[in-house]
């Protein structure tokens, strides 16, 4: 290879990282931006495609332009009008259905819209709101619930259908057909793209963050596979996260959900062992927990405990700060931590929030008062095939010396695990 072949490499190199970047980075505001000028989210991806494949033919030669974002935003809607001009029926259709949608009016959400981005791209002040916008749309109530997120993974955390499709363990082609349904649903159903006035707020914004909060538990504990933790799903659900939070820093809610995230995320390189194990919260190295990460998260709590009663991804985060403050298990405020469950347990009953506070009395009074509570949850439908709850009573019942019955116990665990660190980390409990 010559020297001058060799520089071509690494310049087209640098370009298509820097394409990467602004994607991953802009994309939601991106093509929220051109959902918001053309109205329809088909039109809106096909040239945000195009016009990503016409950066990488152009930035190696002419360089990366100074605002890469707004750059692809030009590129895209040249894209579109230039379509438009082609198709005039297909235009007319667009025309005809922006008529007929709801008109939507100016938002009037507490801090909608300041803060627009990162900066990379599209300047400090531009199109505040259309992400918000976007996030609304992808989880609007009138879609199927595994439709919402399979829609918010494609369109706001920027993953490929082959992708969101690995994610939750199905076929492309089942996973294309919910995207594909939940467009058509919006599109038939004349779904608004708008935030939500102040008195739908309260109803929809749950939706939204509860999104967000599935991508996240499929991160943080892949429900099958060859891995314990996806990291790429865990940190895009953080990102998207963040921006709900930028977008809408005066609603608690969403910085208790950020809050929680960071916390959590903030123990992954110690949740894992060399072969990829499952590592016990007792038995991690603290050391290797993510400080700054963990100090964002407490001034999070802060702002989401403040001001008003709590809500239950804020009441989530301060038990998780808790986690992260202490030395170690033994230091860990479990009476303070039983009562922020007591607390959970009014505004979310479920049973897994019984399921954690029962393992949260055992640490406090011992095994026996914790087994106790895990049986009496025996009945309880949800929790017959959740791993947790078979793992945790198979560790109250080892501590209390009843080896047999823990045994059964895993044993019952192992058939319901679902990825295989999960299942080898039963494996050795059994031959322990």
């Amino acid at each position: 290879m010559s020297p001058g072949e060799g520089v071509l490499l690494e310049e087209g190199r640098v370009a298509a990282e820097a394409v990467e970047a602004v994607f991953r980075e802009e994309r939601g505001l991106l093509l929220a931006s051109l959902v918001r000028r053309f109205g329809d989210l088909d039109l809106a991806e096909e040239v945000t495609s195009e016009a990503i494949e016409a950066a990488l033919r152009h930035w190696p030669a002419e360089g990366v332009p100074a605002r890469p974002g707004a750059w692809l935003l030009t590129t895209a809607r040249r894209r579109a009008v230039d379509r438009l001009r082609r198709d005039q029926a297909y235009a007319a259709r667009l025309a005809a259905d922006a008529e007929r949608a709801e008109p939507a009016p100016a938002p009037d959400v507490s801090g909608a819209g300041s803060g627009s981005g990162s900066g990379a791209g599209f300047g400090s002040g531009e199109l505040p709101d259309e992400r918000l916008q976007l996030f609304f749309t992808c989880t609007h109530p009138a879609l199927a619930a595994e439709d919402r997120t399979a829609l918010t993974l494609r369109c706001l955390a920027g993953l490929t259908t082959p992708e969101v499709a690995r994610a939750f363990l199905l076929p492309t082609a089942t996973m294309a057909q919910r995207i594909v349904r939940a467009k058509k649903k919006i599109r038939e159903a004349r779904i608004p793209f708008r935030v939500p006035g102040p008195d739908e707020l309260p109803e929809r914004l749950p939706g939204v963050l509860q999104v967000v909060y599935s991508v996240f538990t499929e991160g943080y504990a892949a429900s099958s596979g060859p891995r314990l933790q996806r990291l790429d799903l865990a940190e895009e659900a953080i990102r998207l996260a963040r921006i709900l939070h930028r977008l809408l820093p005066a609603e608690r809610e969403s910085a208790g959900l950020l809050a929680l995230l960071l916390l959590v995320h903030a123990r992954r390189d110690a949740r894992t062992g060399p072969q990829g194990e499952p590592v016990l919260l007792e038995d991690q190295d603290r050391g290797r927990w993510d400080r700054p990460m963990i100090e964002e998260g407490r001034a999070l709590v802060v702002r989401a405990l403040t001001g008003g009663p709590a809500g239950p991804y804020g009441v989530q985060a301060a038990i998780a700060a808790l986690h992260d403050e202490a030395a170690d298990v033994a230091a860990t405020d479990w009476p303070q931590i039983v009562a922020l469950y007591d607390v959970l347990l009014t505004l979310t009953p479920s049973p897994v929030v019984a399921l954690n506070r029962a393992v949260a009395v055992a640490m406090r009074d011992g095994p026996g008062a914790g087994l106790a509570l895990l049986d009496a949850l025996a009945g309880e439908p949800r929790l017959r095939a959740y791993p947790p709850y078979v793992v945790a009573r198979g560790d109250l019942l080892g501590r209390l010396g009843r080896d047999g019955e823990a045994a059964a116990a895993y044993r019952e665990a192992l058939e319901l695990a679902g990825t295989e660190p999960e299942r080898a980390a039963l494996r050795r409990k059994l031959g322990e």
